[in-house]
């Protein structure tokens, strides 16, 4: 695997703007996982995928890490709002969920006694604190439907009240009828008409 400062620089970079602690822990996460899987070299294969807990800085540097993407359906979000993600290969099984210690925060002064502000204090001691202190790894069981594996999709269907296509199993049966989750009121918009 390439070294910290060179994946920090590649996560910057795909992120926009200039390192924060989150994109440091997003990228020690990331590595972490990918060894705990056996993956040194995790943009050079197509067996990871990744889940990532939050919608933040961390997400993009775990993407910038490994080479997941959810377009490619090897980067999934499930939103927990946790600073978390869990690395699965697919070739072996081995899945591993890392999750920042909360208390590495209160830690990062520790490591950096003269940073001007905790800001400042977690951004240069997130690259140098033990993993153990940094981060929890645990071992995890993950199955992965059929429907969720990269590839084309594995079904389609069209909702019965919109008309759009839905793929791989994201629709909902309710009284015979085949419906996308936005009409079947599970969706995270609503028309201007209330539809």
């Amino acid at each position: 695997m390439e070294d910290l400062e060179e994946l920090i620089s590649q996560s910057v970079a795909l992120h926009g703007g200039r390192p924060c602690p989150g994109q440091v822990l997003g990228v020690r996460m990331a590595m972490a996982g990918c060894r705990e899987v056996g993956l040194d070299e995790p943009k050079k294969t197509k067996q990871l995928i990744v889940y990532v807990e939050i919608d933040r800085c961390a997400a993009d540097a775990i993407q910038a890490v490994t080479g997941c993407k959810l377009g490619k359906r090897t980067l999934k979000h499930v939103d927990y709002g946790k600073m978390a993600a869990t690395f699965v290969n697919t070739a072996t099984g081995q899945a591993t969920r890392v999750a920042a210690r909360e208390a590495a925060r209160q830690n990062a002064r520790r490591y950096a006694p003269e940073a001007a502000d905790s800001h400042a204090a977690q951004l240069q001691a997130y690259r140098v604190m033990p993993d153990e202190e940094l981060l929890t790894i645990t071992p995890v069981l993950v199955a992965i439907a059929p429907n969720d594996l990269p590839g084309p999709p594995l079904s389609r269907v069209t909702c019965q009240t919109c008309g759009e296509g839905i793929n791989d199993s994201r629709e909902v049966h309710r009284r015979g009828r085949v419906l996308c989750r936005a009409c079947a009121g599970r969706g995270y918009y609503r028309t201007k008409d209330g539809v």
